[in-house]
């Protein structure tokens, strides 16, 4: 079975006051690359998390999210501290009088700017049973994202199958043409001789010659190799988890015998099959870059 780097995964989990929402996804990358946004509060697990996903994902472009919902809005509101205002207050009423500064029009607005008058609550401090219930949300999260490729990479299988047996189709294809090439090209250039030439030639000379010829333009290796390749394949695909770059580097190998089919090929109908091989061979290598 195979894996896509496709995948997806949401958990969320309840508490009185708030509610924690674990996102994440993950694209097709040649080696781990791992994003991290959590809530405050949660980053001194950050490093926890990172190899906890590191371990069960590991390989693609994955962007990871927690965030927390307050249910109560006013717990989220901006901090005013009174008595930090009632000191700016003082202090600004004896400067005016010792120094003879007029007092300002607009006290509120002048006071709320002072520093540190505005602050945001204090991020709690982050509980063992908060944190349980927490990781165990991202543990579901990432199962989720984990079943996601499995099902992604049965349909890429599936995908993957068919087209080797298209390839495995079109090679066979070839065969009946083959003869009739040799027969084509013996004509031709027999053809090319009387007419063009006007001489007489040995008949035993112009046999070797044109076995000689034949040879060059012979596609057995070439059939057997692209044979070999699409077995590897499957059987690469069976074999099991993590096979992605393998698979890659077994449909460069049969973009090279396919290539060469079609430099020896010399007749209009194989060209065409070729034509075809080469168009499976590319889809095959756009769903292979997905695959673990």
């Amino acid at each position: 079975m195979i894996l896509s780097m496709t995948g997806y995964g949401k958990a969320t989990a309840d508490f009185p006051d708030k509610k924690i929402n674990v996102e994440i996804k993950s694209l097709n990358s040649k080696a781990m690359d791992l994003s991290i946004r959590m809530a405050p509060s949660y980053r001194e697990k950050e490093m926890d998390t990172r190899k906890e996903i590191n371990a069960a994902v590991e390989r693609g472009k994955v962007d990871f999210v927690l965030w927390v919902e307050k249910k109560d809005c006013a717990a989220d509101a901006t901090h005013i501290n009174q008595n930090l205002v009632a000191e700016y207050y003082r202090q600004i009423k004896d400067i005016s009088t010792n120094l003879n500064i007029p007092l300002p029009e607009e006290w509120f607005q002048t006071l709320l700017k002072m520093p540190d008058v505005l602050s945001a609550n204090e991020t709690s401090e982050l509980s063992d049973e908060e944190w349980n219930t927490t990781h165990e949300t991202i543990k579901r999260a990432i199962e989720q994202l984990l079943e996601f490729r499995k099902q992604e990479g049965a349909a890429l299988e599936k995908k993957l199958r068919e087209k080797i047996a298209n390839i495995t189709q079109l090679l066979n294809s070839i065969e009946p043409y083959e003869k009739d090439r040799v027969d084509k090209i013996k004509s031709r250039i027999q053809e090319s001789l009387s007419k063009y030439l006007n001489v007489e030639y040995d008949n035993n000379r112009f046999e070797q010659e044109l076995i000689y010829y034949i040879e060059k333009l012979d596609i057995s290796e070439e059939k057997q190799r692209l044979s070999n390749h699409l077995n590897y394949f499957i059987a690469t695909i069976e074999s099991g988890q993590g096979q992605g770059k393998k698979l890659g580097f077994i449909a460069q190998e049969m973009g090279r015998e396919i290539n060469t089919l079609g430099s020896k090929s010399n007749q209009a109908e194989m060209q065409k099959i070729v034509v075809q091989m080469k168009d499976e061979l590319e889809q095959i290598k756009e769903q292979v870059l997905n695959i673990m």
